[in-house]
């Protein structure tokens, strides 16, 4: 049972892994500093996987600490890095507050693990493509840009690790570029646990359907798409777990001699605004109220991803529709509304 160290493993999309780690014979290590999660998620995690994982909370930003977990697990065989600060407005406000934490973090865990033979799992972004000129967006596509702090640290983070790796270390490097993560676990037991006023489309929909929230906003209807609002790829949170999954099993490979490379998570296909506005209520028959509202500055209109080489080269694809995601959102969502956190 190989021991895989899940930074930021009780948040959203550490959670969901963690829980998929499990199920393929895994054994987690999870380290947080519960910034932006709840340490009530390690007792969900614990129903639904019938024991308590080992839980460190720990500042990845802090070298000394992160070199003694280091010291306390030294037998890690892969690492899965999801801690990061990840929203994009405070990012914009507060640059720096992003870059001393989202660089510190990445750099400490490396080097506390510099020298061992470590398959490490880096959670990128689809926001290093920006507004791509073809779609779907491949892989090879040129990375343009970054619109925001946050999407700047991804795009240097992938180049710390290719750096790292073309230096001659021991680590293999999988970047996963996320397109939309949303739903939640089947048992409905974790989710997206935004704090405040959630700045994803999904979380809003479910607090404004339970009552939590107002009207939503849809920024801009004048978009050159079928319906006016903006398109994304949205993709449920399992699938993404078991992706993460699936790339350390890709790097556990005797023939898998690849130092680094970076593949798209999505489904390949685009789902607007509205369309998901609609499958929400079509999907569990509850109506919500929308408005329209003016664009948001910064975002990009449609993006969706190609996601042949995941199918090809990690023998992975998404299985979860958009009913799927927002059925189980809305599950997650009646769930906090009856055992808050």
């Amino acid at each position: 049972m190989s021991k895989i160290l899940v930074t930021g493993g009780l948040g959203y999309i550490g959670s969901h892994t963690v829980v998929e780690l499990v199920n393929a014979g895994y054994e987690p290590v999870i380290v947080d500093n519960l910034s932006n999660s709840n340490i009530k998620i390690l007792d969900q995690i614990t129903h639904i996987i019938g024991f308590t994982p080992v839980f460190y909370e720990l500042d990845l930003s802090d070298e000394q600490a992160v070199k003694s977990l280091a010291l306390t697990e030294p037998d890690v065989t892969g690492i899965i890095h999801f801690a990061a600060y990840k929203a994009v407005g405070e990012s914009v406000a507060l640059p720096l507050k992003y870059y001393q934490n989202n660089f510190y973090s990445l750099i400490n865990i490396l080097q506390a693990y510099y020298g061992k033979a470590i398959n490490l799992v880096f959670s990128s972004s689809c926001t290093v493509y920006g507004q791509p000129d073809v779609l779907p967006v491949t892989e090879d596509a040129p990375v343009k840009p970054a619109q925001s702090p946050y999407g700047n640290t991804k795009q240097i983070a992938e180049e710390i690790l290719q750096d790292m790796v073309n230096a001659g270390s021991n680590y293999k490097v999988i970047a996963l570029r996320y397109f939309n993560p949303v739903g939640a676990h089947d048992s409905a037991l974790i989710g997206e646990l935004p704090i405040g006023v959630p700045q994803n489309l999904v979380p809003f929909i479910t607090q404004s359907a339970i009552g939590k929230r107002g009207a939503i906003t849809v920024y801009g209807n004048d978009y050159d798409t079928p319906d006016g609002s903006c398109i994304r790829d949205y993709i449920h949170v399992v699938d993404l777990g078991k992706a993460h999954v699936a790339a350390l099993k890709l790097m556990e490979g005797a023939g898998y001699a690849t130092g680094y490379d970076m593949f798209n998570l999505g489904t390949g296909n685009g789902t607007s605004v509205l369309q998901v506005i609609k499958a929400f209520e079509e999907s569990t028959g509850e109506k919500l109220t929308y408005q329209i509202g003016p664009r948001r500055p910064g975002d990009v209109e449609k993006v969706w991803g190609d996601v042949t080489k995941s199918k090809k080269v990690l023998n992975w694809q998404a299985e979860l529709g958009v009913e799927a995601m927002m059925s189980s959102a809305w599950n997650w969502e009646k769930y906090l509304s009856q055992s808050p956190f």
